[in-house]
């Protein structure tokens, strides 16, 4: 297809910048790194995530350089960019609302107004009467740059509600507190948060974890409505700088669980909520390796008991024990569902007559309802060849009712209401596309591709019916493979912009994540990290040998840890791609590593290695660092997006890539960095604002393969 000629003009009159290079140089383990963009990163860069404005000189200058040298080269674009965006915004029911969740004499839900970009906290009476308005996010976000809802939790008496927001994009959570009879917010400010809160019994308190001068979650406090936040008492404080700890109710309503871990070890500790000056109490001591959640019974064979979900004892893929409350440690837990290598148990959900866990079996999810009477046992499982399923919480105990989710990559998401006792389950929404959706329309197929090593690598593919796979079509193949997170095979509305066009779309379920059990995490962690990069080349070769696409033809997209998967595949094989979308990506996987002042770096060791102590963590993470690995050869069209107050992965480490490759790389392919200044890991928080973004990325995978 012939270019554009305005387009091409536009290209060839933005010339790239070009960041300065200052040369330093640091020792470690008698090897030397050499940096000639660690000037990027800015001293005061923890007041940049409070304030974005802070940041000045030489680095804001050359990021504004950057991205005004993406929008030159994506402005003869926009005309497309904004037709996509209002295909995605028609896909969107703009009026839409979650279904309404009982607790006791209310119903709790999430809505959105026609043209509202936040949401709104809405209750309703469970007897009747109209509908009230909780928080108003729309009005809340007004004039900010960046605003964010954390979301919100009513007290046990439902007179007060303990809601949440992020201002700046650095996930900072202030916590307020809001009189649901005036509708005014209380004087208790508390700043630094992670943004969730547990209520005690009495309503008169409530815990929440502070994040400390690191951004890391490592204290939980108390506060008592009415007093100084100053006075807050410390209830709990991590001292293992590795270990990042959240709270939660447990759904019986009684506890609440302290949760520490890393990637690799947990451990628990819980709050009698009934106790307004209660303190933590363990329930088992951290074994390294040994991972474990629980829930509270109040009384489960005659007496009150935790359920445990844990890998201990070898039971890699988890299984499900007892533990007397009274005396909960390691010693006293009782096997209850053993562990089956293979099927993968993801989480459990407690009620007083039954025990629902979620679990993984030969790549699908599952829900596996148990009777704790007798233990009969049954399944809620679905034909498609690939899906999402999963479990929604509620706040009910005693109660016969399960919610779930479904989706797939063709039918749009649906949520259930289902009895555990009759078996019978109620539709309660479907995910509407006002602008129209036939899911015989499209075609969803899973397909597996052969590593180096002989493994079978999962792939979850949609195309439209009528899209010929002779190896003519362009593809978008995503990737993330970290973390043990597995990629659902989801309905997406967004994606079937590209779809539409003719793309074929895919997930490569690379090691690294859970899709086949925890092994295929273990095997793409640490010493086998690079099992992750060799599987997704894997997937785009098995593609074009099936004739899904061609060498030439493939957009390759991933975020965050992904976007370490886009860095290193770009390193090891430009030649597969036609582009490359890298969003937050965590390209400079040695330096953060090598520096434990980062939020995310103790916590993280686990996952990579400690090159600090260990030398040939060192080693092998310099082997695939992308920023470490850049080459003089030619590169795929890239397009790297970036969060100024992102504290995931910081603004600098795409920064110095793009800075790196443009220097070093070989071809004139597009190299653009487009850097939000007022927002960090996810991007825009409004969901209109959203699609901007989104789009930003497919108008930029359709230029490259020639199709805009």
């Amino acid at each position: 297809m012939a270019r554009n000629k305005a387009a091409t003009a536009a290209e060839s009159q933005s010339t790239p910048p070009a960041a300065a290079r200052k040369p330093t140089t640091r020792a470690f383990h008698g090897e030397t790194l050499a940096d000639d963009y660690a000037w990027l990163r800015v001293p005061n860069w923890r007041e940049v995530m409070r304030d974005p404005a802070l940041l000045g000189g030489e680095v804001r200058q050359y990021l504004e350089a950057e991205n005004a040298h993406a929008e030159g080269w994506l402005a003869p674009l926009n005309e497309l960019k904004q037709k996509l965006v209002a295909e995605m915004r028609g896909r969107i029911k703009e009026d839409d609302s979650t279904v309404p969740a009982r607790d006791g004499a209310y119903a709790y839900f999430v809505r959105y107004r026609e043209g509202g970009q936040h949401p709104l906290i809405c209750r309703q009476p469970a007897a009747g009467g109209a509908d009230e308005l909780l928080i108003d996010g729309d009005a809340l976000a007004k004039g900010r740059a960046y605003f964010q809802l954390g979301g919100g939790r009513h007290a046990p008496d439902h007179r007060l509600l303990a809601w949440s927001a992020d201002e700046a994009g650095s996930e900072y959570f202030n916590i307020r507190v809001r009189d649901l009879a005036s509708m005014h917010d209380m004087a208790d400010l508390v700043p630094d948060s992670t943004g969730g809160v547990v209520w005690a019994a009495d309503a008169q308190s409530f815990y929440y974890v502070r994040l400390d001068e690191e951004h890391r979650p490592t204290r939980v406090y108390r506060h008592r409505l009415g007093t100084p936040v100053a006075d807050d008492a410390l209830v709990y404080e991590e001292p293992d700088k590795g270990f990042f700890i959240n709270i939660s109710e447990l759904q019986a309503g009684a506890y609440a669980a302290i949760s520490g871990g890393d990637h690799e070890t947990s451990e628990v500790h819980l709050l009698d909520l009934a106790d307004p000056d209660a303190r933590p109490r363990l329930v088992a001591a951290r074994e390294t390796g040994v991972r474990y959640d629980v829930e509270h019974h109040p009384l489960l064979d005659g007496e009150p008991t935790l359920i445990v979900h844990t890998n201990a004892d070898g039971a890699e893929d988890f299984k499900i024990m007892t533990a007397p409350l009274a005396n909960p440690e390691r010693a006293a837990w009782r096997e209850l569902i053993p562990h089956r290598p293979g099927t993968l148990v993801l989480d459990v959900t407690l009620f007083r007559e039954w025990l629902v866990r979620l679990e993984r079996h030969e790549g699908l999810p599952r829900i596996v309802v148990r009777r704790l009477a007798d233990g009969d046992e049954h399944t809620i499982a679905f034909a498609e060849e690939a899906y999402s399923l999963g479990t929604i919480a509620g706040y009910e105990f005693e109660t016969d009712s399960l919610r779930f989710s479904y989706s797939s990559m063709t039918t749009p998401a649906e949520v259930w209401d289902y009895d555990m006792r009759t078996r019978e389950r109620v539709l309660r929404k479907r995910q509407e596309v006002p602008s129209g959706h036939n899911p015989a329309d499209y075609v969803t197929r899973r397909i597996f591709a052969k590593a180096h090593d002989g493994e079978t690598v999962p792939i979850s593919i949609l195309h439209r019916r009528e899209t010929p796979i002779d190896g003519s079509a362009l593809f978008l193949l995503y990737g993330y493979g970290a973390y043990g997170h597995a990629m659902p095979a989801a309905f997406s509305t967004n994606r079937l912009s590209l779809v539409d066009r003719g793309f074929v779309y895919a997930i490569a379920h690379i090691r690294g994540g859970t899709e086949k059990g925890w092994r295929w995490y273990r095997e793409g962690k640490l010493a086998h990290k690079e099992n992750t990069f060799r599987d997704f080349i894997a997937a785009a070769e098995h593609l074009i040998a099936e004739r899904f696409t061609a060498r030439g033809r493939i957009v390759a997209h991933g975020g965050s840890a992904g976007g370490l998967l886009m860095g290193a595949v770009a390193n090891m094989r430009p030649d597969l791609f036609a582009g490359i979308v890298a969003e937050v990506p965590f390209v400079d996987a040695l330096n953060t590593m090598l520096d434990d002042t980062l939020p995310l770096t103790p916590p993280e060791w686990p996952e990579w290695g400690n090159p600090i102590t260990d030398p040939e963590a060192f080693r092998r993470i310099r082997g695939y660092s992308p920023y470490d690995n850049v080459k003089a050869q030619d590169y795929p069209a890239m397009l790297v997006l970036a969060g100024l107050t992102d504290p995931r992965v910081t603004y600098w480490e795409p920064a110095k890539w793009v800075a790196r490759l443009r220097a070093t790389k070989t071809d004139d392919r597009p190299l653009l960095l487009r850097t939000n200044m007022d927002a960090g890991h996810g991007g825009a928080a409004g969901r209109f604002d959203r699609l901007e973004e989104v789009a930003l990325g497919y108008v930029f995978a359709l230029r490259v393969t020639g199709i805009a």
